[in-house]
């Protein structure tokens, strides 16, 4: 019993001496910007092996990075590509000994070695409550430092291997989002909204309410309060060609079972910090199961989606000027884009539309990236989830941010779910775009001088 007892008191005493050494480095960084406390908590961190005692100090981590000036934390990021790569003596002793009797053990020693100290440090980062959440917010911030600091590329790479495994797709639940969820969660949606931004609640009960609207979102256990991305669809009975109709708060709803069609008209990812760990292609597919077990007179499943790279690209060609892939007549009509308001003109409008739908038909098939992908990034995500470049609509969006990315121009991508597999296989192995014959139809009569450009 005695010694039973001394035990205690010594696990006490050690317990309580990493909990005064733990609270007395937070009050430090706390009371002055000096990143050597941040790093002196990290090894400490990964030098424990009680969990107790670990969940205390990664605790203690976390709070001091939150706390600590901009500054102190660009130099802790910038540490952890420094001082918590692999350990070279571990490493250059498990190649040697790979070298020396390659036997399975071996093997199993060089990988454990090749592994940065700092994947240990974000797993037992991990453990602290919200310490998942803490982690993603800190690669956020990791990513505005990249370009300007590229030592920390090994450091983005480790995070996101670490969250595609964190946030598997086995880790999600698809949940339903509406106007009665849990007010802080409609508040993110609100703020999280990436195209069709809200005017206001009102706004936003008009897209959750009806009974021919639906929204849906990913969530994580971790992150229970936080929807990783989310999608709103509209039940309609026809392919909508604007966006407009859709958004109107004084539009007659229609019943979900006079329905045909399900729109996906606004998909927006929640968190940059997890950038590169896909969630779409899951969403769009879950979402589409759930619609057709609900309501199984649904026959087509559509986007209207924008087009974020567009005008962007075309200010590139036409800046050109005569090396540009337009003859002189087509910058003249492409000119008028410059006009204010030129889409209140319905003369104006009439001789644009005929030349820049063949245009962005164009876009669409031939503009690439230096990787051989379509320059558009929502054109990637749909053609390489499987969906088929349906149509092109003129003025789809006349909205500020519609007009200044875009012209105006939406589109739709119909998803076959006949055809999704097949579609994706031949985007990606051979990067086939699929196509409907009216959008293949445009470039009959258009012929640039260029057959490719790329960005």
């Amino acid at each position: 019993m005695a010694k039973t007892a001394e035990a205690h008191a010594f696990l006490n005493d050690l317990m309580q001496t990493l909990t005064d050494r733990g609270r007395a480095l937070l009050r430090r960084t706390r009371s002055r910007a000096d990143n050597t406390d941040l790093i002196e908590l990290a090894e400490m961190l990964l030098s424990r092996r009680g969990e107790a005692s670990g969940v205390m100090l990664a605790q203690s981590l976390l709070a001091g990075y939150e706390r600590a000036p901009r500054e102190v934390r660009l130099e802790f990021l910038k540490a952890l590509a420094d001082k918590f790569g692999p350990d070279q003596a571990e490493l250059d002793a498990a190649m040697e000994a790979c070298r020396t009797a390659p036997d399975a053990a071996a093997i199993r020693a060089l990988h454990h070695a090749t592994e940065p100290r700092r994947q240990e440090l974000f797993r037992r980062l991990n453990l602290a409550p919200g310490g998942t959440f803490a982690l993603v917010r800190m690669r956020e911030e990791l990513l505005d430092h990249v370009k300007a600091h590229p030592e920390l590329a090994a450091v983005d790479a480790d995070f996101a291997h670490l969250f595609s495994s964190w946030f598997n797709r086995g880790f999600l639940e698809l949940k339903p989002i509406r106007w009665t969820t849990a007010a802080n969660i409609l508040e993110k949606i609100i703020r999280y909204e990436a195209v069709h931004p809200f005017a206001d609640w009102n706004d936003l009960r008009s897209r959750l309410e009806p009974a021919d609207r639906r929204c849906y979102g990913f969530f994580h256990p971790q992150l229970v309060d936080e929807p990783l991305i989310f999608v709103e669809v509209a039940l309609t009975s026809d392919i909508p060609a604007a966006v407009g109709p859709l958004l109107a708060q004084n539009r007659d709803a229609i019943a979900p079972d006079k329905a045909t069609t399900a729109i996906f008209y606004s998909i927006s990812n929640t968190q940059r910090g997890l950038a590169g760990v896909s969630f779409g292609h899951f969403l769009i597919k879950q979402v589409v199961e759930d619609l057709k077990r609900e309501m199984p007179a649904l026959k087509t499943f559509v986007t209207l989606s924008p087009v974020p790279g567009f005008a962007g690209w075309l200010r590139r060609e036409r800046a050109a000027g005569d090396a540009s892939m337009f003859d002189a007549e087509q910058r003249k009509t492409l000119a008028l884009l410059d006009a204010p308001r030129w889409f209140d003109d319905t003369a104006v409008c009439a001789e644009i539309e005929q030349l820049l739908l063949p245009v962005a038909a164009y876009y669409f098939l031939h503009a690439k990236n230096a990787a051989g992908r379509p320059v558009d990034p929502v054109a990637r995500f749909h053609l390489g989830n499987g969906a088929r470049l349906e149509r092109l609509n003129f003025l789809g969006d006349r909205s500020e941010r519609g007009l200044k990315q875009a012209h105006g121009l939406m589109v739709n991508y119909l998803y076959d779910l006949a055809a999704i597999e097949k579609n994706h296989e031949a985007y990606a192995e051979n990067g086939d775009i699929v196509t409907s014959p009216a959008v293949r139809r445009y470039l009959k009569d258009f012929a640039p001088r260029d057959l490719v450009t790329t960005t």
